[in-house]
């Protein structure tokens, strides 16, 4: 059977990517196009310029069907910012059977309560990923049915964002006009891009750095424990440059690629010589300095986002560390300042089970559209199979 292309879309604070995938027979994923546009209209992951959006999308679909040779009428798309949310609702039923053998009807009953949580009219509802059952007071229990209970109970992650903004996002790609089939939050799509299925198993950790937004999801067990974002990125730390050394924003920029460092070194070496522009003055950076503003502003962010782990109780089961990926990651020395704020390994996490374009499958920073590639594949699949919503969880998260 073979699949349509998927194409998938990430409309970014930094860059608009769209990445045209197509499935072999093997089930391995082949990415055959890809575009690009720098990104307007854009602010930490949310719409600020309907106009422009329409403009950096239109350029990088139509780049992606030169490059991947088709036309695209319909996208998934990922998405960000710092008002998406997660939670764990429990559900509780009634086992029906009089032996109290639980059966399937039971699963899907109990299924239904638990993603039944009442949200704010202004909420919308994202994912809604099975966790663990409890069968009545056996916690942690995988598959239920045909075991004896008199109550079934489910965990179930709900992913909720601000409805007008996850809308206005949605309108930006099908005013062009293009189709949305799907809306799938991004540091979800980086964690299925580049974990193994041991990684999900053991407990990991994935921060995707990007420019306006930080994106992080915890798996363990190979459940999806809890995710979320940040409405801090990379071009936070460009405008404490900016403002440390009062230089343009395009030149802090370029020395935070060229010259920045996530770690404040013993011995630095030379000072950065900047000429002088039109408004702005020729400088002399000393880089400790530089690195230390880097080194404030990203240790901080890490700290954040460390506390929001702690909070659910979920640190100290990190079997396998911490995984960064994203644009931000290729910040030097960065995984070092991750393993010391966390206390455990960190490593960059490129995607996986892609192959292609060389620049995306070995690019941390393609590692969020690479898994909506995959999310879109699975869909299709589960379309294709008429298989039930819990079925599609379970293939995307190991289960």
């Amino acid at each position: 059977m073979r699949l349509a292309p998927v194409v998938g879309i990430e409309i970014g604070t930094t860059k608009v990517l769209a990445l045209v995938g197509e499935m072999r027979e093997d089930g391995h994923i082949l990415i055959t196009g890809i575009g690009q546009h720098l990104s307007a209209g854009v602010r930490k992951a949310q719409v600020t310029d309907m106009e422009a959006v329409h403009i950096c999308v239109r350029s990088a679909l139509e780049a992606a069907e030169q490059t991947g040779d088709v036309a695209i009428r319909e996208v998934m798309l990922a998405v960000s910012g710092g008002h998406i949310q997660g939670e764990v609702n429990r559900g509780s039923v009634a086992v029906v059977d009089r032996d109290g053998e639980i059966t399937a009807d039971d699963v899907e009953a109990v299924i239904e309560v638990a993603q039944a949580i009442p949200l704010p009219h202004d909420r919308m509802d994202i994912h809604s990923l099975c966790q663990y059952f409890c069968v009545d007071d056996q916690e942690h229990i995988v598959r239920p049915e045909g075991m004896e209970g008199a109550r079934l109970s489910l965990d179930m992650f709900i992913m909720h964002g601000q409805r007008s903004s996850i809308n206005t996002i949605i309108k930006a790609v099908k005013d062009i006009p293009m189709d949305v089939q799907d809306v799938v939050f991004a540091g979800l799509c980086s964690a299925l891009a580049v974990l193994t299925e041991e990684q999900k198993q053991s407990g990991a950790l994935v921060i995707d750095l990007g420019g306006g937004t930080t994106d992080y999801a915890v798996f363990m067990d190979k459940f999806l424990m809890t995710a979320g974002s940040l409405a801090i990125g990379g071009d936070h730390v460009t405008n404490d440059i900016v403002q440390a050394f009062t230089i343009p924003t395009a030149r802090a920029e370029t020395l935070k690629k060229e010259s920045g460092c996530a770690l404040v070194l013993e011995d630095e070496g030379p000072s950065v010589s900047l000429p002088a522009e039109v408004g702005f003055p020729s400088r002399i950076i000393d880089l400790s300095m530089l690195h230390t503003v880097i080194n404030a502003r990203m240790e901080e962010t890490l700290e954040l986002v460390k506390a929001r782990i702690e909070h659910e109780g979920l640190l100290h089961q990190l079997g396998a560390g911490i995984i960064l990926t994203g644009g931000g990651s290729h910040l030097a020395r960065l995984p070092e300042l991750a393993s010391r704020v966390f206390g455990m390994p960190c490593s960059i996490g490129r995607p996986r089970n892609v192959s292609g374009l060389a620049t995306v499958t070995e690019g941390p920073e393609f590692a969020a559209c690479c898994g909506l590639v995959q999310y879109g594949f699975e869909t299709l699949l589960e379309e294709n199979e008429e298989s039930s919503l819990r079925g599609l969880m379970k293939r995307l998260i190991g289960k």
